[in-house]
């Protein structure tokens, strides 16, 4: 009789128990993706890895080289033990976390960093952060996330973000729980001189009050939508960052989406299912949500929005991020840009980011096309984001175009963190999220709440 599971491919993981790096297989079973992790003191463990095995194996379609950058450590324990970054690192820093302080308002059950109390770094220090950063980018960082902790509480939170300002880093989040926004307007009107390149990502995990009860230890809904309400009258963009948990707010997402494409100066959803590390004590990883899995509740519950293959895996990070990204069309309604565009036929044109900057993408393409470098792909490239950006877009002035990108276009993404549960090497290594450390080293976001967080 045969086995129950098809071996698809080796990789390495963690055994939970005594963290070790152990041998593991990549099978499918039931059409869905599961480790099979074999520890010598432990056993052998079962762990799920995606819920649809068509998406998995869509994965390597979209896959890419990385871009790499300055290492700060040497290999010497082996992944994901030397972070700093280590030169086995295969990513560049698409996206920098700084958490400015680890104290927080809150006390989130499900907190990945265990804040609340803790002596808030110095300027002067988080400006030396962000030029060892810069550097190590090459002299320019994609997008810089300040977070916590609780980044609103820190007593010089505007100071900061002007010092991130005037570096050279493209864009710029403030990761917040909304509290401060909903209660202190004066400080919302603060943060109104930075619009432009920067935008708050403000956590928002549904309209159910016992989903915050579950996931934050109490009701915050009207905090939420107050906190949104004062960033709308200042017009600053915001991005909804949502944790979802499997029983308690994955019947939302539909929901989520409605209220964030119909509601002006909501420019994007992160969803990121619960990953097991930090505060968070109560683990049933066998009925847990994982990225395929998130993509296709999005599909069943925002059927008027998405079909299947609208949502793609991120080129920079396939194994963890998922993305679209849509445009109002001419009936003023979102479309997804992957109906237009035939991201596979273009990856070695798109760049390792987060960020689609159709100004950029215009102007650099343009360019290669001028100066013979690009050839007819690049050509091709240039005509269909043409299709989905007006022609007089180039000629806006920068407020212009600001305005045209906040109010015509939304991101939805999805972001699936490693634990020791689901820990893959490739993930591991792949993976763009980084935390600043004020060691000044890099470590990847799930290896330093795994490994390194002090």
């Amino acid at each position: 009789m045969d086995r129950n599971y098809i071996y698809h491919e080796s990789t390495t993981s963690i055994c939970p128990k005594c963290l070790k790096v152990i041998p593991t297989k990549i099978v499918i079973k039931d059409e869905k993706v599961f480790l099979h992790k074999f520890c010598k003191e432990h056993g052998l463990q079962e762990e799920l890895f995606e819920e649809n095995v068509e998406y998995h194996l869509s994965k390597r379609e979209f896959d890419k080289p990385g871009t790499p950058c300055k290492t700060q450590t040497i290999t010497e324990k082996g992944c994901p033990f030397d972070c700093g970054l280590c030169p086995q690192h295969d990513q560049h820093t698409c996206i920098a976390l700084i958490e400015v302080t680890n104290k927080c308002n809150l006390g989130c059950p499900t907190c990945y960093a265990n804040s609340g109390k803790g002596e808030p770094l110095a300027v002067a220090k988080i400006s030396e952060m962000l030029d060892f950063l810069v550097d190590s980018e090459g002299g320019e960082s994609e997008i810089l996330q300040i977070s916590g902790g609780e980044p609103t509480v820190h007593p010089e939170i505007i100071e900061i973000i002007k010092t991130a300002r005037e570096k050279k880093i493209k864009y710029i989040m403030l990761n917040t729980n909304g509290i401060r926004i909903a209660e202190d307007e004066e400080f919302v009107k603060e943060l109104s001189q930075f619009k432009g390149k920067f935008e708050v990502y403000l956590q928002f995990d549904g309209f159910d009050k016992s989903t915050y009860t579950h996931l934050r230890g109490r009701d915050l809904l009207e905090t939420k939508l107050k906190a949104i309400e004062n960033l709308r009258k200042y017009e600053i963009p915001i991005t909804l960052v949502t944790t979802l948990d499997k029983g308690y707010n994955d019947d939302q997402i539909g929901k989520i989406i409605e209220f964030g494409t119909e509601t002006k100066g909501i420019r994007g959803i992160n969803f990121q299912p619960v990953t097991y590390f930090g505060r968070l004590r109560e683990i049933n990883t066998k009925n847990r949500l994982t990225l395929s899995g998130v993509i296709k509740k999005i599909e069943e519950q925002a059927p008027d929005l998405f079909q299947k293959g609208d949502i793609i895996p991120l080129p920079c990070n396939v194994e963890r991020v998922a993305v679209t990204y849509m445009v109002k069309s001419d009936k003023k309604k979102f479309v997804p840009i992957t109906r237009k565009i035939k991201v596979k036929s273009y990856l070695p044109l798109i760049d390792n980011t987060f960020a689609f900057d159709a100004d950029r993408i215009l102007k650099e393409k343009s360019n290669e096309v001028f100066s013979g470098i690009g050839g007819c792909n690049c050509t091709n490239f240039i005509k269909d984001v043409k299709n989905i950006i007006p022609a007089s877009f180039l000629l806006k002035s920068q407020e212009e175009k600001i305005k045209y990108i906040d109010e015509n276009t939304f991101r939805i993404s999805v972001t699936s963190f490693i634990d020791v549960y689901n820990f893959d090497m490739k993930s591991m290594q792949k993976e763009c999220v980084h935390i600043i450390t004020p060691e000044l080293k890099k470590i990847p976001f799930s290896a330093y709440n795994m490994f390194h967080r002090k």
